[in-house]
């Protein structure tokens, strides 16, 4: 193992464990709540799934792009790094709307440009983690 590999394994096992975090919390009561209330209202119209389905749906996702982070097979970690980058990029409305409503939820909605930032670096690191480099 080369030490871009050990980077990229730590890194991987890293962000399995944000990912578990975040997606148990969408179906633990308290934050699912927030999280339902935290979907667009562009996302709540009639055909569409509805916001619990969403969060569940979401916290689904991210504890299977936990799972494949840590899989022993670099095709499927490549998968699910691009998968993992456009979940990210799809869920950002969501964030964006918690932004532009922190006297609705608080302490929870961080403001816009950090939290952009942030999924801008979240995705790098993913995408670093999972790409074939070595």
């Amino acid at each position: 193992m080369t030490p871009l590999d050990v980077v990229q394994l730590v890194l991987r096992i890293l962000l399995a464990g944000v990912f578990v975090f975040m997606g148990v919390n969408h179906f633990l009561p308290k934050p699912r709540r927030g999280m339902q209330a935290m979907i667009p209202p562009a996302l709540r119209r009639p055909g569409m799934p509805s916001p619990a389905f969403l969060v569940a749906f979401t916290g689904l996702c991210e504890l299977a792009g936990a799972a494949g982070l840590l899989a022993p097979w670099p095709v499927l970690r490549l998968i699910t790094g691009i998968a993992l980058a456009l979940f990210l990029v799809l869920v950002f409305p969501a964030n964006a709307y918690a932004a532009a409503h922190r006297d609705r939820f608080g302490a929870t909605a961080f403001p816009f440009w950090p939290r952009l930032i942030a999924q801008v670096v979240l995705i790098a690191l993913v995408l670093f983690a999972t790409l074939p480099l070595g």
